[in-house]
């Protein structure tokens, strides 16, 4: 019986080169972490766990990700609903600068929104202004959130609501239905 033949050449290559790359960024650093952990001792590593600085960190941590996951819902839907259902000058621009994240460099973006936060910056300058640190703040995190996770709302959302048909709004709103029933209940 002859042995079967690839789909696609090179594949075992090219996994083997995925693997060595994954586990050269990924696997080993983690293992690293790992084997430096276990070498602590059990009371050494909780002492390190309750540090009030590690709780710090996960107090910024994830009250920023959370933080920003709410704004990007809201305003990530409301932005997708305006660029699905409505046409106005301007569509295409917003709808290409929604993709910005996606084409800055993590760096780039960084160093931009740095400099439009600080306290001399386009922005920075206002917030300052009113006595809000923006630049390397717990509020300059949560934007740069923002920013980044922005897009996956959005361009998540579009498709489904491009898909949704139209005619069971109309349906709910002639039987009565408010515009915030509709579309909370079939939207």
């Amino acid at each position: 019986m002859a042995a079967a033949r690839q789909v696609i050449p090179g594949f075992h290559f090219t996994l083997g080169i995925t693997f060595f790359y994954l586990s050269l960024i990924l696997l080993l650093p983690l293992a690293a972490f790992l084997l430096y952990a276990s070498g602590m001792g059990l009371t050494k590593f909780l002492a390190v766990v309750v540090d009030p600085r590690v709780f710090h960190a996960y107090a910024v941590s994830f009250g920023t990700s959370f933080a920003a996951a709410l704004v990007n819902a809201a305003f990530g839907l409301l932005l997708a609903w305006v660029l699905v259902r409505y046409d106005f000058p301007g569509k295409r621009l917003l709808d290409g600068l929604l993709d910005l994240p996606f084409a800055l460099p993590t760096a780039v973006a960084g160093i931009a929104l740095t400099t439009l936060y600080a306290e001399n910056g386009w922005l920075g300058q206002f917030f300052y202004g009113l006595g809000i640190p923006s630049a390397f703040s717990v509020f300059g995190i949560t934007i740069a959130l923002i920013f980044v996770g922005l897009p996956f709302v959005a361009r998540s959302v579009q498709p489904v609501l491009r898909d949704l048909d139209p005619s069971l709004e109309e349906a709910a709103m002639l039987f009565g239905a408010s515009p915030w029933l509709t579309f909370r209940r079939v939207s």
